[in-house]
């Protein structure tokens, strides 16, 4: 039997003016951005948290605090790059990555691919390992009042062999 692992993250970040936009690791055209510590991109945040939590290894405050200066405006695709090898050196690999990033503007269809090849590319994995949708939240909620920005994966790690 192939030893498998699954976990799940969710992020959140406040949406403000004067920030860049990014999510999945690409640079989103939006009058507003998120705030947050490092470049505060939710998927990549959420990805991130998932993978960790499927080791039991905590999440990402634990490893890059937002009281740790050295993470301020901190690039997460980089962060992603440092998870992933914590992962491979525990013996695990990313089966695959499902995600939902949550927000009522900008449309983010037109760049969904650019985000998962982005990804795929960090995590060494083929594109169709990674699913990204979109939605949003029918106007309920802070995302629904276009506050902030949320997204959920589920990350499936497999034994490396």
């Amino acid at each position: 039997m192939t030893k498998i692992r699954i976990g799940n993250g969710y992020d959140i970040h406040q949406l403000v003016s004067d920030r860049a936009l990014i999510l999945g690791g690409i640079q989103i055209p939006h009058e507003l951005g998120l705030l947050g510590h490092s470049d505060a991109d939710v998927l990549t945040h959420a990805i991130m948290d998932a993978m960790l939590g499927a080791l039991s290894l905590g999440d990402i405050g634990h490893y890059f605090p937002p009281s740790d200066p050295q993470w301020a405006g901190a690039d997460s695709l980089v962060l992603l790059n440092q998870v992933h090898q914590l992962i491979r050196d525990q013996g695990w690999q990313v089966g695959n990555i499902d995600s939902v990033v949550v927000a009522e503007r900008p449309k983010l269809k037109p760049h969904i691919h650019n985000m998962r090849d982005k990804l795929a590319a960090v995590l060494k994995l083929e594109p169709n390992q990674i699913g990204i949708k979109a939605t949003t939240n029918e106007k309920l909620g802070p995302v629904g009042r276009e506050e902030g920005i949320c997204a959920y994966a589920v990350v499936l790690l497999v034994a490396s062999e």
